[in-house]
């Protein structure tokens, strides 16, 4: 990269972060620094949730993880995200809008109790702090790969790129963060798009490509076991790095990894949660997944032209910022990694605004210091985004060892994440008596712990691959997690015990800060919803195109 590229990199993104330390100004109260006193617009919140899946790890490992195992990520990025959005609003998240609470924790005690919102609280902050340091690294990778930055300029980039962001977040709390998002999400599509059209353009197309991955067969570096070259394009020829796991296996797998995105992590319910009405919060996760599959699409597109053209290329995690260095010129190279820096900002000030909230109000606020004024927990808040932020680079060691950073992902999110999602599903759909939430947390997450320490510390030799195997693990985390349910369901002194109690400390700070939030939107216009609004209406549509894709054209 050149000086002009550089420019384009600093400028585009220093205005970004201007912008979003102009916007911090004003916010004073918990219901504007928390939820942006629920009042963003459907567009708003769809974009932001968009920036903040497609973080700069999306770009980076669906790119690896494609060259190597195929199409199947696909399945994450169609109906899973689809899935998700869908599960997350129009069930999970109105139960918590509905019931004037600030986090999907505080939910848990609304309906199970105290421990199940301390455990929902911890397992969401390791888990969305374990993909800042799957965020963290990929950016590293791009600067290195494509910026030809020394190592050690390179992390002091990203700590710089921390400490910015971490400061507007701070300061104005999530209508900085919303803010910031939108112009990052048009940043993070126009260099996704850009490098998709001079690699597509490079190679020649789709024929071409295709051509050149079927005279490779199985001589290409790195591929997944019983694979051949042109079976990367096609989403049900991975069967694992077994070749033993069944296509279906991994189609479902990764829809629960979606689903606990869109509604386990409040990086995503947080956005939702501060949405003007029920309608915007539907239409909004109907923008985010739409945009999502629109650009998945295209940038999946990349592990198969890097691997057509680079059969030898042998650090998976690597191709992305591979691509960019090769077929991108002066200008173009800027715009791209400009997207890559800014899709990882936008990252850094979404975990650090949601696991923020999470602590302060779900540890803090509830059992350190119960009852204080308003002003301490928003600064109390901003204390806790810089240490969320930092924790991320926790998770490094076991990120480079992984054999791609998807895989380091995939290995950790079934162990609790998936056991919560079914939990928050529990909650908002049934009137489960208090206790299923901790059983089926406990019964779940045991099941999972084990299945970890057999796949990443000791191989234990009576437990069966199909039992434990990163997969399976997450089918099986459904299974011991509702066992673990229907056995508290049922039980004789428990089944009586009332399904839903009130907010937790409802003469303190936590009620008050609720009170704040004012009355609930079901729409805002006058009437009915016309038919051409609906988020059922284009929530369908996508399902269709969803099921075309992974289905039809690539299955």
């Amino acid at each position: 990269m050149n000086a002009l590229d550089w420019l384009i990199v600093l400028g585009l993104n220093g205005a970004i972060i201007v912008y979003g330390l102009r916007r911090a100004r004003g916010t004073s109260t918990s219901g504007e620094w928390f939820l942006g006193a629920r009042a963003l617009p459907w567009w708003a919140v769809g974009l932001s949730l968009f920036a903040t899946s497609m973080d700069n790890s999306e770009f980076v490992s669906a790119t690896g993880t494609i060259a190597s195992e195929g199409l199947h990520f696909l399945s994450a990025h169609t109906f899973g995200g689809l899935f998700g959005a869908t599960l997350a609003t129009f069930v999970i998240v109105p139960a918590i809008y509905r019931a004037g609470l600030y986090t999907n924790s505080e939910y848990l005690e609304h309906r199970f109790g105290p421990g199940t919102r301390v455990l929902g609280a911890l397992i969401q902050i390791q888990y969305r702090t374990s993909v800042l340091g799957l965020m963290i690294w990929s950016v590293y990778l791009t600067l290195v790969g494509v910026g030809d930055l020394r190592p050690g300029l390179a992390w002091a980039l990203i700590i710089l790129l921390v400490v910015l962001s971490g400061l507007y977040t701070a300061l104005g709390g999530l209508r900085a963060v919303v803010a910031t998002d939108v112009l990052q999400s048009v940043l993070v599509i126009a260099g996704g798009l850009a490098v998709c059209a001079a690699v597509w353009h490079a190679v020649g197309g789709w024929d071409v490509m295709m051509a050149e991955l079927e005279a490779l067969g199985t001589a290409a570096e790195g591929l997944a076991p019983g694979l051949q070259a042109a079976d990367l394009a096609h989403v049900s020829s991975f069967r694992g790095r077994d070749g033993q796991t069944s296509p279906f296996v991994i189609f479902f797998a990764w829809i629960l990894i979606s689903a606990g995105w869109w509604t386990v992590s409040h990086t995503s319910t947080q956005r939702m949660m501060g949405a003007r009405s029920l309608w915007d919060m539907k239409m909004a996760g109907v923008v985010g997944a739409g945009v999502s599959i629109v650009i998945f699409v295209f940038t999946d597109m990349l592990g198969l032209f890097g691997r057509a053209r680079f059969p030898d290329f042998a650090q998976p995690d690597a191709m992305y910022p591979h691509l960019i260095s090769t077929y991108l010129g002066v200008g173009a190279k800027g715009l791209v990694v400009a997207g890559v820096v800014s899709a990882a900002v936008s990252t850094f000030d979404s975990m650090g605004s949601s696991m923020s909230a999470v602590f302060t109000r779900d540890i803090y606020a509830r059992f350190v210091a119960r009852d204080r004024e308003d002003a301490h927990y928003v600064r109390v808040g901003r204390i806790a985004t810089v240490a969320i932020l930092v924790l991320g680079f926790a998770y490094l060691p076991f990120i480079v060892r992984a054999p791609t950073m998807l895989a380091a992902f995939r290995s950790v999110t079934s162990v609790f994440v998936t056991p919560l999602l079914f939990v928050y599903l529990i909650g908002a759909v049934t009137r489960a008596n208090r206790r299923v939430g901790m059983a089926g947390l406990v019964s779940g997450g045991l099941y999972g712990v084990i299945g970890l320490v057999d796949r990443e510390v000791a191989d234990v030799s009576w437990l069966p691959g199909w039992l434990t195997g990163q997969w399976e693990a997450f089918l099986w985390a459904i299974v011991f997690t509702a066992a673990g349910c229907a056995v508290a369901a049922i039980h004789p002194r428990w089944r009586r015990l009332s399904a839903a109690t009130a907010t937790a400390d409802s003469g303190g700070w936590l009620a008050k800060s609720s009170e704040e939030l004012g009355p609930i939107r079901a729409h805002p216009f006058d009437g009915r919803v016309p038919l051409l609004a609906s988020p059922a209406l284009y929530t369908g549509v996508l399902a269709a195109i969803s099921a075309w894709l992974v289905f039809g054209l690539f299955w």
